[in-house]
């Protein structure tokens, strides 16, 4: 019986793992294109015209998303026991 805990234990720290390692990867492909475009946006505006820094609209704003990717990347996967022991204790009062 243990093994077959350990094992399902193991295969679920293996998917668990294969994900994590799947968003990572995700993450550095969509900030190296943020990173692309953005250059490519500042040159634009480098040769056009020296003016109002109008790149910076859509740097931040899509910078936001690069936030949150990372965050989804690198953050916790998986909640705390204390975390679970709040819920519960919040669900109990209903």
């Amino acid at each position: 019986m243990s093994s077959e805990l350990s094992t399902t234990t193991a295969e679920g720290l293996r998917e668990r793992a294969v994900k994590r390692l799947k968003k990572k990867h995700d993450f550095h492909v969509h900030l190296v294109i943020y990173l692309m475009v953005n250059a490519l946006l500042v040159a634009v505006w480098a040769m056009t015209s020296t003016g109002f820094f109008w790149p910076i609209f859509p740097m931040v704003g899509w910078g936001v998303g690069v936030v949150a990717n990372a965050w989804d990347a690198y953050g916790r996967d998986v909640p705390t026991e204390s975390q679970i022991r709040r819920e519960m204790e919040k669900l109990d009062d209903r």
